[in-house]
């Protein structure tokens, strides 16, 4: 059971808690990040978001292929500060273990407002009820933060 005070306190957050740390509603942030996403990560993640062929599985190499960032990704499952992260230190710092993947960590290339804007672009391409899914996972992902 969530004691009260911290129920009280979700409620009083509201929309800006939900909506977690992306500028997705910001027209101009959502074209910066565009621009940046067609240079850095296109090439990879697809033109339309779409990834790479057979994703799910490691490629001839190894490597785990590019996911797709649109609707039928899995994107949207992981709470902002995680895209963050992976976005800013590569799957691989990320995850751990035997994982392997071809993501580097942008954190040398891009600044933390660059990767926001990226990753607002991203979610500025979902329909509203994935949006509504990420909002709310990251909803959840704040009540286990310091």
């Amino acid at each position: 059971m969530m004691p009260i005070a911290l129920m009280a306190a979700l409620l009083l957050a509201g929309p800006a808690l939900a909506e977690g740390m992306l500028p997705y509603e910001d027209p101009s942030r959502v074209a910066n990040g565009e621009a940046i996403y067609g240079t850095h990560c296109a090439a990879c993640h697809g033109a339309a978001l779409e990834g790479a062929p057979d994703w799910r599985a490691p490629g001839p190499d190894g490597l785990m292929p590019a996911p797709p960032h649109d609707a039928s990704g899995h994107t949207w499952h992981h709470a902002d500060a995680l895209l963050v992260d992976i976005v800013t230190r590569g799957t691989e710092a990320v995850v751990g273990g035997d994982y392997r993947s071809g993501m580097i960590g942008f954190g040398e290339v891009l600044r933390k407002d660059e990767i926001l804007d990226v990753l607002a672009f991203i979610k500025s391409t979902w329909p509203e009820e994935i949006v509504e899914i990420h909002n709310d996972v990251n909803r959840r992902a704040a009540i286990f933060r310091d």
